[in-house]
């Protein structure tokens, strides 16, 4: 298996993440981000026990294939 990495925060101040990477196998996006630890936030949300939550920037949605210029919801 090979990831294909699309793209990293461009405004990363060390350069590292979040990252964004397609599985063109199993077709499916990994996203390296800051892990969520906020107990307010996660409650909003129904996480299974065998899954997590990552943040990252908006401005990183210009890394998934299916986003076109444009295309991005304003109300998100």
């Amino acid at each position: 298996m090979a990831l294909i990495k699309l793209g990293k925060d461009p405004e990363s101040p060390s350069g590292g993440s979040p990252t964004v990477y397609l599985d063109d196998e199993k077709d499916t996006y990994l996203v390296q981000g800051w892990r969520v630890e906020d107990i307010e936030r996660l409650r909003q949300m129904d996480i299974p026990g065998h899954e997590t939550v990552v943040e990252i920037p908006r401005r990183m949605v210009q890394f998934f294939q299916e986003v076109k210029q444009g295309d991005e919801d304003p109300n998100v």
